[in-house]
């Protein structure tokens, strides 16, 4: 009895020759490299166009900006009580020298230029006392225009802060006390200038407010 000729067998003349890989035949892809020395462990991670992501904004104040903020409310409250003292002072000498009953002119004049350099002093500490304070709200929602206005007072701070300690250098009476002052400035400014310097306190003033 004779059978039909299989065609999936090779000797089969009537059968299909198998396909060949080649021109118009899928081929097998090689394996993917393994891990390993000449190859890199993790592909770095980008995002859109091949940039590196954007790190996310913070979502709380960082700690020297929470530090600087406070020396802000602090210097503001100091400046306000140094206010109130020059222009109660200027104020005081005022008084003395209209109920004075000294005919010298000189003197008169000594005193009115006195209380109007403690009127004018009283109310450059006063300025200096609403910025502060302005800057220490600002802190929470302000932008980058906050960020710039205290760099340029904590310049104007750090400068005066060593034209003091110059100064204390060359005063025989309360040296010490006029050394502390200055020194505490500097540093206070430095510390404002440094916390919108970095990194964090950059995002921070950066950040997007819904």
């Amino acid at each position: 009895m004779s059978y039909p000729p299989d065609p999936n067998n090779p000797n089969n003349p009537y059968g299909q020759p198998p396909a060949a890989q080649g021109y118009g035949y899928p081929q097998q892809a090689p394996p993917p490299p393994a891990a390993g020395y000449g190859y890199p462990q993790q592909a770095p991670a980008y995002g859109q166009y091949g940039y590196p992501p954007v790190a996310a904004p913070p979502q709380s104040m960082p700690g020297l900006m929470v530090t600087a903020r406070v020396l802000l409310f602090i210097v503001g409250g100091t400046q306000v009580l140094a206010a109130l003292f020059c222009l109660i002072g200027a104020a005081a000498a005022k008084d003395v020298v209209s109920n004075s009953d000294s005919s010298d002119e000189g003197l008169l004049a000594l005193g009115n230029a006195a209380a109007g350099v403690a009127a004018v002093i009283g109310v450059v500490f006063a300025l200096a006392a609403a910025l502060s304070i302005t800057l220490g709200v600002k802190f929470g929602k302000g932008g980058n225009s906050v960020r710039i206005i205290t760099i340029v007072y904590g310049s104007i701070g750090g400068l005066l802060g060593l034209l003091g300690l110059l100064g204390s250098f060359g005063a025989e009476k309360g040296q010490a006390a006029n050394l502390v002052v200055a020194l505490l400035w500097v540093a206070i400014s430095v510390i404002w200038i440094t916390a919108v310097c970095t990194r964090d306190g950059v995002n921070w003033f950066n950040r997007p407010r819904y």
